[in-house]
């Protein structure tokens, strides 16, 4: 690789996130690198291929960054879409046991799926001094939102923070990415093993990344085995309970001949269950159901829920040893498990 020393010619000077891209390393690893790091190190071959990237782009190493990098405080901000959603809230236990264990504090911030309280929050963080970022959620299909997020997060590291997050690797920082497609693939060819051929999806957001990821992955499943799913039988929703709720009411008046309904999370499938029983269905008898992510409270619903699980405390774990250095990977993959209950018995 070459480099004239201006970055895309511009004859503007050199920044951090420039010499990460030019050594193809992370910013955490080139600010680390170059700005170094009270408890955090740098393979050497690493640390040396960040060192030569800045010297072919003349980057000057920005005193104040260095400064801030080795008088962080011990503090690892936390920043969620919805605490109130176990998702959430269970990956956040694994972030803070993790947190707890490194001897951090984590500060939490609640967005409320909002993009710009995201970039505000990382802010207040950055004034804050805290170590470390961590973002939880899914993305929008949304490139002025994504950028906006993408810049925020790169100033916090060339001032010597460290930022990971977990959903779709696009913010150019480290992350735990759950396989959403596959394992939803995976809960599709399994309901069909069950002898199921007539399927609706509550699908979500149509411009969220993990809605899509679950839809696609479970609707293309289906084509593959010659049972595709009407495109009427799919149906937009918020990725909430009442989302849930509402779009089954909206399938419900369709009418549409459904044996088995996926929701795309446990909690759209719960508020599906909900309107199901409004309407005076028998479940599983009338109808079949079955979400994604085994969130706990699925131990108390009735009929049990089939899903897919996934190890959401773990989950939180890894993100906080990517964000900490602990892990050299800039990409975790986060497996799915089919769990088949009593909501998917088979047709009746």
């Amino acid at each position: 690789m070459t480099s004239t020393g201006t970055p895309g010619g511009t004859g503007r000077a050199a920044t951090l996130s420039h010499v990460a891209r030019e050594a193809g390393v992370s910013l955490a690893t080139a600010s680390r690198a170059i700005n170094g790091s009270t408890n955090r190190s740098v393979r050497e071959d690493l640390r040396q291929r960040v060192l030569d990237a800045a010297e072919r782009l003349n980057y000057s190493p920005n005193a104040n960054a260095q400064a801030m990098a080795r008088g962080r405080t011990a503090t690892l901000g936390l920043i969620v879409h919805d605490i109130s959603d176990p998702f959430f809230s269970t990956i956040a236990a694994g972030v803070t046991e993790a947190a707890d264990a490194a001897g951090l504090a984590v500060t939490l911030a609640n967005t409320q799926h909002d993009a710009e309280r995201e970039v505000g929050f990382i802010q207040t963080l950055q004034n804050l001094r805290a170590r470390a970022i961590i973002l939880i959620g899914g993305r929008q299909d949304d490139d002025a939102a994504n950028e906006r997020l993408r810049e925020a997060l790169a100033s916090y590291q060339e001032r010597g923070g460290a930022a990971a997050m977990v959903g779709q690797p696009i913010l150019g920082v480290k992350a735990v990415h759950v396989d959403n497609r596959g394992a939803s693939a995976a809960l599709a060819r399994s309901l069909h093993g069950l002898g199921y051929r007539r399927f609706a999806v509550l699908g979500g957001p149509e411009r969220h990344l993990t809605a899509a990821e679950r839809r696609e992955g479970f609707c293309e499943a289906l084509a593959e085995l010659g049972c595709p799913v009407a495109d009427d039988a799919v149906i937009a929703s918020p990725f909430v309970r009442d989302g849930g709720h509402d779009a089954m009411v909206e399938l419900m008046r369709r009418a549409l001949d459904v044996e088995v309904v996926f929701a795309v999370n446990d909690v759209m499938a719960l508020g599906a269950m909900t309107a199901a029983r409004e309407a005076g269905l028998d479940l599983p008898r009338d109808m079949a159901f079955a979400g994604f992510d085994d969130i706990y409270a699925l131990r108390d619903v009735t009929p049990t829920l089939s899903t897919v699980r996934i190890d959401m405390v773990d989950i939180g774990r890894q993100v906080t040893a990517l964000a900490l250095g602990e892990e050299d990977r800039e990409l975790v993959t986060a497996s799915g498990e089919v769990v088949l209950r009593e909501s998917t018995p088979g047709p009746q």
